[in-house]
Formats: structure tokens, C-alpha cells, sequence
């Protein structure tokens, strides 16, 4: 029994030995208060003398987690006042304007025409007839010879609006194309 009663001095002898530097590291993350622990002691004809413990925290460490952080949502891009996308290209016969010339140059004509009809005061109703005849001809003549082919752009704007562009040319523009309109033309981007 001698040699149990000196290999538990031992184990306790050593317990008390690191119970000293357990608690100071404990203490020293801890930031709260600590409670003193009552010290060990040994009764009997085998007690030693033990130095008495240092304080003992009772709480259990515990370890701060940092609590998961939603992503903010996405900025939405701001929007562009002039961007949109080709949404149709229509290509239209449009009519010619007559500027006049067409329709004095057909009364000249048709006048002259007029007067070599007839004779007395048929031939002044001949030539009044074919001067109005003659200008109205020359007219339609002017417009057919200006007219052509336009073409009509539209647009949706990124701002849920569209715009129509007139192109007396084809434009170099495909449906679904991303443009900016500027000045009245649509831009590739």
C-alpha cells in the first residue's frame, strides 16, 4: 500500500504542477472575471505539503464565430438616355416632291402644243388647255423622277420608348443590333 499512497503524491504532485500555467493562459484570453478554486489538500499520515492553486476559471472557453454576411445585391447599370436596340428595317417607296420646274417646263410645252391646234378662238382654248395639261403632266413627270426607295429604322430605347429613323440610303444596321441615336442616326456600338 506504501507504493500507491507515493505514486498518487506523484500524479497530484504533477497535476498542481501545471495547474498553474493551464490557468494563466486561460486568464490571459479570457476577459472575464475568474473564481478562486478551493486549494488541494491531503489528509493523512501521506499528505504532503501542495502550494496552493491558482484561480480556476469554472466556465467552459468558448469561441467567437463570426456570423455569415449576405452579399448586398448588384447595382443595377445605369441607364443609357440614347442606347437601344434595333428592333425593324422596312424599306418604303417614297414619293417624290415637285419643285415647280417640272410643272412650268410641261405648261411651256403643252401651250405650244395647244396653239397648233385649231385656228381663232379655238386655238387660244387649245393652248390654255395644253399650258394646264402640260404643268400638270410635268409635275407627275418631276415626282416620279424623284421618287425612291427610304428605309425606316425603329428602335427600342432602353427606356421601354422607340424611335423611328427615316435613311434615304440603306443603313449599315441589322435587326438586333445594340445603337446609339445621335442626331438622328442610329450608331452601331
Amino acid at each position: 500500500m506504501r507504493r500507491s499512497a507515493i505514486d498518487l503524491r506523484i500524479v497530484l504532485l504533477a497535476l498542481v504542477a501545471t495547474l498553474p500555467a493551464c490557468t494563466d493562459q486561460r486568464n490571459a484570453a479570457a476577459d472575464e472575471p475568474t473564481e478562486q478554486a478551493a486549494p488541494a489538500t491531503l489528509s493523512g499520515p501521506d499528505a504532503l505539503a501542495l502550494p496552493s492553486a491558482s484561480p480556476v476559471e469554472k466556465k467552459p472557453a468558448t469561441r467567437a464565430v463570426a456570423a455569415p454576411t449576405a452579399m448586398p445585391p448588384a447595382a443595377p447599370a445605369p441607364m443609357c438616355a440614347d442606347c437601344g436596340v434595333v428592333t425593324r428595317i422596312q424599306s418604303y417607296r417614297m414619293e417624290g416632291q415637285g419643285s415647280g420646274v417640272g410643272a412650268v417646263a410641261g405648261a411651256v410645252v403643252g401651250g405650244l402644243l395647244g396653239n397648233q391646234v385649231g385656228g381663232g378662238s379655238g386655238k387660244k382654248i387649245a393652248t390654255v388647255a395644253g399650258a394646264a395639261g402640260g404643268a400638270y403632266a410635268g409635275h407627275e413627270i418631276e415626282k416620279r423622277q424623284r421618287a425612291g426607295t427610304a428605309y425606316q429604322v425603329e428602335v427600342r430605347m432602353e427606356n421601354g420608348n422607340t424611335v423611328t429613323l427615316d435613311y434615304a440610303n440603306p443603313p449599315a444596321l441589322s435587326e438586333g443590333q445594340k445603337v446609339r441615336v445621335s442626331g438622328g442616326v442610329a450608331v452601331p456600338q
